[in-house]
């Protein structure tokens, strides 16, 4: 028998305030343990919580940008378990009346094809603390600065496939949520992370299988490999005639494979009800004015304007418009170039490559996108050529020097003056009379040796495009 795999996703990301979702205590990460705690956060009794205004903004600005339905009324709840992470014995959530609901995202498949992808719902909550288990003896300890961190918990609906729609997906949402700047994305830190529920059922069948849940997924290639993995056990359990057991489970990296965490809770297990303590949220129309006019150009937006207004293709805008930051560059460094193209090639290359090993940033990069611009006017303008570029560009990273101040400083000017490679081309010919016979005897590969001849004598800086039309000429 055939299965087909359904796959949701549940996206947390933590929205990028300067204080916590219900008190004033600090979001910054990498404090000391519980360095960033206080009554309201630790659950004190007495305690009453204030709704941050700066983390509804952001959930309405990802509401927006993913197509969903902004409800004009919310409702907080509380969700109820027993975690030694979460001090109060609850969550502050949205259950019943989350604040938008009915969304989608466009993701582009491996054929070229575009799948749209359904978004349930938004819902803001709080973040819990973290258990930290000591491995020299059997003890465990709780930091709870995350506690009380605001986050938007964006839920798909099941219309996820293969593991590879579900990294589409996570990378679409990861480029939006950074875009309009409400989450850093970091996954390390876990500011952006996924858990994923997976199920099988018989080809043609309209009624889902029994799920299980993937907890806490924070890469885009573990969502991926435990997705794949998953829906293989799934598939050989099935196969030898056993049921799918409704659990909860963590993906192991070093071992590459899912392992069982707990039985899988159902919605009546949290005894969800109203959160006493919070008034029903009202969104009016002057709030969603104001967040409406402070989205930015969105990715999807943005890479066609890309194509249309630079003609560049479908993946190099893609890959432009992945960051926002990395758009920004690329459009800086283009301006005042006559050919957009050239802009695009060299952030692509070997901008993109002082970024390959993690340690650099597009934001932190040496040569900034202004510089970038100077350097590609001089090759523009044929006052350096393309070796020499590269050259200046290794030395800009190196010296932070202006492109100017290096090609004066190491003599690189490139040599355009017509009489000038005239006359170098004839001494290059004269000192290689066998290759020139050889040459006019029909071994045209040749040519080949006499440009790389001529940009030895010229020390790389002969312009190669006259040189190219001399030696022509002259052979």
């Amino acid at each position: 028998m055939r299965f087909e795999p359904v796959i949701g996703l549940e996206v947390h990301a933590q929205l990028d305030t300067e204080t916590k979702i219900f008190c004033n205590c600090s979001t910054s990460f990498g404090a000391s343990p519980n360095a960033h705690t206080c009554p309201v956060c630790t659950g004190m009794p007495g305690v009453l919580p204030v709704l941050n205004r700066q983390a509804v903004t952001y959930a309405i600005k990802t509401a927006l940008a993913t197509n969903c339905t902004v409800a004009r009324e919310s409702r907080f709840d509380r969700k109820n378990y027993f975690y030694p992470d979460l001090p109060k014995g609850y969550q502050i959530t949205q259950y019943a009346a989350p604040i938008a609901e009915h969304g989608h995202l466009m993701i582009e498949l491996e054929d070229g094809s575009e799948k749209k992808i359904g978004i349930t719902r938004i819902h803001m909550e709080e973040d819990a603390g973290k258990l930290i288990h000591d491995p020299d003896r059997p003890k465990s300890m709780v930091d709870l600065n995350r506690t009380g961190i605001p986050l938007v918990e964006i839920v798909s609906e099941p219309d996820i496939r293969t593991p590879k729609e579900a990294g589409a997906y996570l990378r679409k949402l990861h480029a939006i949520v950074r875009y309009i700047g409400i989450c850093n994305g970091n996954m390390e830190e876990g500011s952006f992370r996924c858990d994923a529920n997976i199920s099988l059922r018989p080809v043609g069948q309209e009624e889902f299988g029994t799920r299980t849940e993937l907890k806490n997924l924070n890469s885009f290639r573990n969502v991926e490999k435990a997705i794949a993995y998953e829906i293989q056990r799934q598939t050989y359990r099935l196969e030898e005639g056993h049921e799918i057991v409704q659990e909860t489970r963590l993906w192991d990296t070093a071992r590459n494979r899912t392992a069982s965490m707990r039985s899988k809770e159902e919605a009546h297990d949290y005894r969800y009800f109203p959160e006493p303590d919070l008034v029903p949220l009202i969104v009016d129309d002057e709030w969603m004015t104001e967040v409406k006019d402070s989205l930015p150009e969105l990715p999807d937006a943005k890479r066609a304007r890309f194509m249309e207004q630079y003609a560049m293709s479908a993946y190099d805008a893609s890959v432009l418009t992945s960051g926002r930051s990395l758009a920004d560059y690329f459009e800086e460094a283009a301006k005042g170039l006559k050919d957009a193209k050239l802009a695009a090639n060299w952030v692509m290359g070997p901008v993109l490559g002082l970024l390959k090993n993690g340690e650099v940033t597009i934001e932190s990069v040496s040569v900034t996108a202004g510089r970038l611009a100077e350097l590609l006017k001089l090759l523009e303008a044929n006052t350096i050529n393309a070796k020499a570029a590269k050259t200046v560009f290794d030395e800009m990273v190196a010296s932070g020097k202006t492109p100017g101040e290096i090609v004066k400083e190491m003599g690189l000017e490139q040599v355009s003056d017509q009489s000038a490679l005239d006359d170098l081309v004839t001494k290059v010919m004269d000192a290689n009379p066998d290759e020139l016979e050889a040459y006019r005897g029909g071994k045209t590969k040749l040519f080949s040796f006499f440009m790389g001849q001529i940009m030895k004598q010229s020390r790389g800086k002969a312009d190669p495009k006259v040189v190219t039309r001399i030696l022509k000429e002259k052979l």
